[in-house]
């Protein structure tokens, strides 16, 4: 058996425990360790923050609060009760993670610049309330805190430094393991498409709360550190102005990377520091102007960028040097030369400084198989290829009868009655408008019908979620693919897999041996289906990047694996290639024979008349024909739906057209 080698992560996480552990050693200054000490406890909530900014795509602004609830709330158990830290911190922990729960309600009704205001408005009413209730927080006065005490003895300054570094080490490793498990890929999933999500049986409105909440346990612990640290807190530290810090922390270090946080917390709690030298400044001006000039010759040079690209980078930091050497105080201009540098980082590193650097890594670096991914395809039996072909046995799997659909004057569906047997392939067609895609969302609970009633294998699912409907036993594609562009094309079918997952998130944290069986099942699965939908060399590559055709079979190979009893199509062959059609028609015809019912939305009619055994035909919200597809194709309703006219002044079949 060949001896597994360490990681570079794994290499780079030990040799920052290193540094963290010698750090007291080589900094005697306790001005200098303390700067260091802040920069963790910051970490610590930025690596929540990065949760909500990151990976779930919300914009809070309330973070700042959510740190105060946390120092305070320990202010107030060691000041008012005498608790000590072993109560105080895990109680502040849990206080402010309530908090966090009230503060998701919003965002499960807002989001964007909306949900921003409301976080807003959070973070101005938390600090009212410290400033105010004086019988409590002792308002404007403050609450003087000192360093924590272990059986008797106080911690000094090197001593509560390890213990903030232990735990800050101890928040990155539960936020990695978090984010790299089922739940990171539901909070990405829910970023990129908050409605392929529901119906992929990830709830947005649980883990939109999940996020919030973990996010604002950490800031609870980081604002009981935070506390202890400083040994004194007063309302006016937790203000605007910080939560806007925490923000630009998390972007210019770099969203959904673990050191992203730490390098967002040491440009912001030292940048201040090292911006109030005017020597220093100096020489870090003039250095960054030199390697702007020789990045931008490199570049001009190699052909990579022109010269209109290159020019303002380089100007400003020539420019910045040059205006170094005219100030005498450069106190003044602070927070002007931050908002400055955040500028330029936002807009020419938009992945941020980690994100930068390993977008230059990347190009070095040849790129590799994933080997183990390989040996995993080479090893399944394709459970979908041995299936036993599959036909329509005459139950009716799926009814609806008499649905309604209507948007205020409008119908998109009028007293619709469809049954599909199972087993079958069961094709829904008409032209643009004619109310396809409404049904689509009415069977998968995006639209509750106005009136009528859905029963699908037996039970009513007419009026359930979409993430109820989906856990049911049924799947869709959309007609606009719905991928999660920055997840991999393994990991998209891994959101289709969430619902194997039974671990909680204390399985995550403590890597469980019941949650290591899940991922490795829940990873060879899904490696089972990309090759089962053409896919297996393509597992690593990031869904945006992918040929469009591409996209459209890993659509249907998230959808699999839901494991549905029935699976609703929507104009998968859109946009595709005469090849791409074949593959698809042949996909389609393995999936029913692995005994799963599809209901197709196509415009191709030569995809439609070669796999489908039923065609329904809608036009105007109401369905006008049904039966065989070759019956279904000289109908004159049909013809005169397609091409307005009646089946003696036209002689060509249905014709395929664009999507809807």
């Amino acid at each position: 058996m060949q001896k597994k080698s360490l990681s570079s992560t794994t290499i780079a996480g030990l040799l920052g425990v290193l540094v963290l552990a010698l750090l007291p050693l080589a900094v005697t200054n306790p001005y200098y360790l303390h700067l260091a000490e802040t920069i963790l406890i910051y970490a610590i909530l930025l690596f929540g923050l990065d949760i909500v900014v990151g990976y779930t795509g919300q914009v809070s602004l309330g973070h700042a609060a959510l740190f105060g609830i946390g120092s305070y709330t320990t202010g107030v158990l060691y000041f008012k009760l005498g608790l000590p830290f072993l109560i105080a911190a895990p109680a502040s922990l849990g206080v402010t993670a309530l908090f966090g729960a009230i503060l998701a309600l919003p965002a499960l009704r807002v989001t964007g610049p909306y949900l921003a205001m409301v976080t807003l408005a959070f973070g101005t009413i938390v600090q009212i309330l410290i400033n105010e209730m004086t019988f409590l927080t002792e308002g404007p006065l403050g609450i003087k805190v000192r360093k924590p005490d272990f059986f008797g003895h106080r911690l000094d300054e090197v001593e509560y430094f390890y213990l903030v570094a232990v735990l800050m080490v101890l928040s990155l490793i539960v936020v990695n393991r978090i984010l790299k498990s089922h739940l990171g890929r539901a909070f990405q999933a829910l970023r990129d498409s908050p409605i392929a999500s529901d119906c992929m049986g990830v709830s947005v409105y649980r883990y939109k709360v999940y996020a919030f909440v973990i996010s604002a346990a950490l800031a609870g612990l980081s604002g009981s550190l935070y506390a202890y640290s400083e040994e004194y807190i007063s309302p006016n530290t937790y203000n605007f102005e910080l939560t806007i810090l925490f923000l630009l922390a998390v972007i210019m270090g770099g969203r959904k990377t673990r050191i992203g946080p730490l390098v967002g917390a040491l440009i912001v709690v030292m940048l201040p520091s090292l911006l109030s030298d005017i020597d220093l400044f100096r020489m870090i001006a003039s250095v960054a102007a030199a390697i702007g000039v020789l990045a931008g010759a490199f570049l001009l040079l190699k052909k990579r960028r022109t010269l209109r690209q290159i020019a303002v980078p380089v100007v400003a930091t020539v420019a910045m040097a040059v205006f170094s050497y005219q100030l005498e105080n450069i106190v003044d201009w602070r927070l002007t030369i931050f908002g400055l540098m955040t500028l330029f980082v936002v807009y020419y590193l938009q992945d941020g400084v980690v994100g930068f650097c390993r977008s230059l890594i990347a190009r070095i670096r040849p790129k590799q198989r994933d080997v183990a991914q390989e040996e995993v395809v080479g090893e399944l039996r394709n459970a979908w290829a041995a299936a036993v072909p599959a036909s329509a046995s005459g139950a009716v799997l799926l009814a609806v009868r008499k649905v309604l659909m209507q948007f205020g004057g409008l119908k998109a569906l009028n007293r619709v009655d469809l049954n599909v047997l199972q087993g079958s392939v069961h094709g829904l067609i008409g032209p643009n408008g004619s109310g396809k895609s409404t049904m689509m969302n009415v069977l998968t609970g995006i639209y509750p019908p106005s009136d009528g009633e859905v029963e699908f294998d037996g039970r009513r699912i007419s009026g359930s979620t979409p993430a109820a409907i989906a856990l049911g036993g049924i799947a869709r594609t959309f007609q606009n693919v719905q991928l999660f562009g920055e997840m991999s094309a393994t990991e998209n079918v891994l959101v289709g897999l969430h619902h194997t997952f039974a671990g909680n998130i204390g399985d995550v944290m403590l890597q469980t041996p019941r949650y290591r069986r899940e991922e490795q099942d829940a990873r060879e699965r899904a490696a089972s289906i990309l090759q089962f939908v053409g896919l297996g060399d393509l597992a690593n590559e990031e869904a945006r990047n992918l040929p469009y055709g591409k996209q459209r079979l890993l659509e249907i190979g998230r959808a699999l694996g839901l494991n549905p009893t029935l699976l609703l199509l929507d104009e998968p062959a859109a946009g595709l290639t005469a090849p791409d059609i074949v593959e698809l028609i042949a996909i389609i015809r393995k999936i029913r024979q692995a005994g799963i019912t599809i209901i197709l939305i196509e415009h191709h009619m030569d995809v439609v008349m070669s796999i489908c055994d039923t065609v329904t035909v809608l036009d105007f919200g109401q369905k006008i024909a049904e039966g065989k597809p070759a019956a279904v194709q000289a109908d004159d309703k049909v013809i005169e739906a397609y091409l307005g006219g009646s089946a003696g002044d036209v002689s060509a079949p249905v014709p395929a057209a664009g999507g809807i």
